[in-house]
């Protein structure tokens, strides 16, 4: 199924990192886990007031939007395909989370979601990359100029399928991730906040330096 956790050796994935000094235009974030807190096991964030966000969150989201860069959530949601929420209600969760990231700041360019349950089999559930490449295709910026930034093996392995390094945030899965996969797999950051930092502290040090 293209929702199953990859079995064997750990891939290679491609690495972002201030030291390597990649430019990035273009931030791909996963929600669940990332931005907002994961719904107990089994459930879904099915109404807005169920939508929390996570420590560092909003603040990373803003600190990424000043500094221009482009921002886009890809996120799975198998609640709508399994018949546990409707479209409308995931719309109004989004709707939600747009308008709070706009008020800190942050505002969102695009919301893309897979509303299939894994049975399907679609080309959009990550770990399959296809609401990946439809972010970057979207975004008209190409995919070594663009991070994901995710808390789970699945968001990784999308990302190199479609081309696009990776990053984790020990938000959510992330810690465990980061433990299953081994530390040195992947860059790994606190918390949006710290990651955004980073970056933004790496597109300083690009900056042509004045005569």
């Amino acid at each position: 199924m293209c929702s199953a956790i990859l079995p064997g050796p750990i891939p290679t994935f491609e690495r972002w990192s201030p030291e390597k000094r990649m430019s990035v235009r273009h931030v791909i974030l996963d929600r669940d886990g990332v931005l907002n807190h994961d719904a107990p096991p089994g459930s879904y964030v099915r109404e807005p007031a169920e939508f929390r966000w996570l420590p560092g969150a909003l603040e990373g989201l803003a600190l990424l939007r000043r500094a221009g860069l482009r921002l886009s959530v890809a996120t799975n949601q198998a609640g709508v395909g399994r018949g546990l929420m409707s479209l409308e209600q995931l719309h109004a969760v989004h709707e939600r989370m747009q308008a709070q990231a706009a008020a800190h700041g942050g505002a969102l360019d695009a919301v893309l979601y897979c509303p299939h349950a894994p049975e399907e089999q679609c080309a959009c559930r990550k770990p399959a990359p296809g609401l990946i490449q439809t972010a970057v295709a979207r975004s008209g910026i190409a995919a070594s100029d663009t991070i994901l930034v995710g808390d789970d093996q699945r968001d990784l392995e999308a990302a190199r399928l479609a081309g696009v390094p990776a990053v984790l945030v020990r938000t959510g899965k992330g810690r465990r991730t980061e433990e299953l996969m081994g530390h040195a797999a992947v860059p790994a950051y606190d918390d949006l906040s710290q990651l955004a930092r980073a970056i933004v502290a790496s597109a300083v040090d690009e900056r042509p330096r004045g005569k």
